[in-house]
């Protein structure tokens, strides 16, 4: 995380927290039980603060710290419109952060490779096009995008396979192949893996076959690797 940035920890996730000693930081927290199922929320809001999100923990805290008469209630109804809030927005953009050197290089090479169509490719290999450690890269990327680099990159690749199942002509074998899995029964299962849909079914129902987790750094990402530099 860097300054400005929402956190939501799921239960049962450990966390830990590690700050410059020469510089006074603010964290602020807010447990709290939710009846719905957290699987598929967004984990971080990247540069929400300041913006309404801020505003409504920074009104979250003085209820907390003053206590004022049916604090308690209130607190509560601006807890669930700030989980709300962050969960299914909309909200404005966050403040883009300038993208570290390692970072831009690991992403490069990706962009490189999917020039020819989209791949699969590990952290090992990024790890050594932008010249620094796996855990390195994999810390930086989290840091960035709110996501592992595996992961996210896959999450890509599926946004990609959705949109062609919808909107092109190609059989599901051949979107398998488009988005860079050879095996179309693999395919298959990291798709409903995502979407807990099948890719057949859900050409189908078209895009709005499913409701799509709320996963920004997908649009943000492909943005990226699609960008011309």
């Amino acid at each position: 995380m860097t300054p400005g940035d929402v956190l939501l920890l799921r239960p049962g996730v450990v966390s830990e927290f590690r700050w410059d000693p020469w510089r006074p930081t603010r964290h602020g927290y807010a447990h709290f039980g939710a009846r719905a199922n957290p699987q598929g929320w967004p984990q971080i809001r990247a540069g929400q603060l300041p913006g309404p999100l801020g505003g409504l923990l920074d009104y979250l805290v003085w209820l907390g710290s003053q206590q004022p008469t049916g604090w308690r209630a209130r607190a509560e109804d601006v807890l669930a419109a700030t989980v709300r809030a962050f969960v299914s927005g909309p909200l404005p953009p966050g403040e883009r952060r300038p993208e570290p050197a390692p970072l831009a290089a690991a992403l490069d090479h990706v962009q490189r490779l999917w020039r020819d169509g989209a791949c699969p490719v590990s952290l090992p290999e990024l790890a050594g096009a932008a010249s620094v450690s796996a855990s390195f890269l994999a810390r930086l990327f989290r840091e960035h995008y709110g996501c592992g680099v595996v992961t996210a990159l896959e999450l890509v690749r599926l946004d990609r396979a959705r949109t062609l199942l919808a909107r092109s002509n190609l059989s599901v074998t051949q979107v398998a192949r488009e988005c860079g899995f050879a095996d179309p029964l693999h395919f298959s299962r990291r798709f409903r893996a995502a979407y807990a849909i099948a890719p057949s079914e859900y050409r189908r129902g078209g895009l709005g076959a499913v409701s799509v987790p709320d996963r920004p750094f997908v649009a943000r990402l492909a943005d990226r690797l699609q960008s011309t530099g």
